[in-house]
């Protein structure tokens, strides 16, 4: 309600506007409608095969025991939970978007949707964030960009969050600072199929009793690769092929 309060004041002039959504971040809270979206014996677990994380350095997995020692109908309560508070979160961004629109301001404004970070939802055993698994590094991102030519289209290019700055820079004729770890998106808005050669990183730090260590984790289109304290506790690769 605010952000569009801030749209009508601002929609005569340039503006530049974030809006931050708590939700779904824990707790999952949100009215029941959006609850009744999603029938608990509808709800479905990540498959958990024994031995997942047999050959798993240990510092990958920070939720143990696995799922806490919850059972599977409390898992399926909680992910039903996550899922309804998406669906709030989803609604809200609806509100924000059809005020654009009433304004007559989508076909003047770049959008852009992005999470800080993905989300594990039982996979490996594991849940929330701080990890380097795919599910938790790997994030939501749309950009709706006026008269870009690749508008509608997925691009399958390993990109990061370090380049939105550049980017909404690039797309308002502003000059960033040089020596910027991102990179402007623009060529890809125009093109989403071109070449593209920056890979992406994710980073977390473990505590094994007095000890904290890193976990860095690089992604290519085809490979992810972790090293855990650089590599002497462990390091995983993964094909996504």
């Amino acid at each position: 309600a605010e952000a569009v309060r801030l749209l009508e004041e601002n929609a005569g002039k340039p503006f530049f506007l974030a809006v931050g959504f708590y939700r779904p971040h824990t707790p999952y809270i949100a009215p029941k409608r959006y609850f009744d979206m999603y029938p608990l014996e509808e709800v479905q677990l990540p498959e958990d095969p024994p031995g997942d994380l047999d050959d798993v350095p240990a510092a990958a997995a920070w939720v143990k025991p696995p799922h806490w020692g919850l059972g599977p109908e409390e898992l399926r309560q909680a992910k039903r939970a996550y899922h309804a508070a998406c669906a709030f979160a989803d609604a809200q961004v609806g509100k924000v978007l059809d005020a654009l629109d009433r304004l007559k301001l989508a076909e003047s404004t770049a959008i852009v949707l992005w999470s800080d970070h993905g989300y594990l939802l039982g996979e490996h055993g594991q849940w929330m964030k701080m990890s380097l698994f795919e599910e938790s590094a790997r994030v939501p991102l749309i950009v709706a960009v006026p008269g870009a030519r690749g508008a509608g289209k997925v691009c399958r290019r390993t990109v990061e969050l370090v380049d939105l700055y550049p980017t909404l820079a690039d797309l308002c004729g502003l000059t960033p600072p040089a020596g910027l770890a991102g990179a402007s998106l623009r060529p890809l808005l125009d093109d989403p199929g071109r070449e593209w050669r920056r890979p992406a990183y994710t980073q977390v730090t473990r505590t094994e009793g007095r000890r904290q260590f890193p976990g860095r984790s690089v992604r290519t289109e085809r490979w992810r690769y972790t090293e855990w304290d650089g590599g002497a506790a462990g390091s995983e690769l993964y094909d996504h092929e």
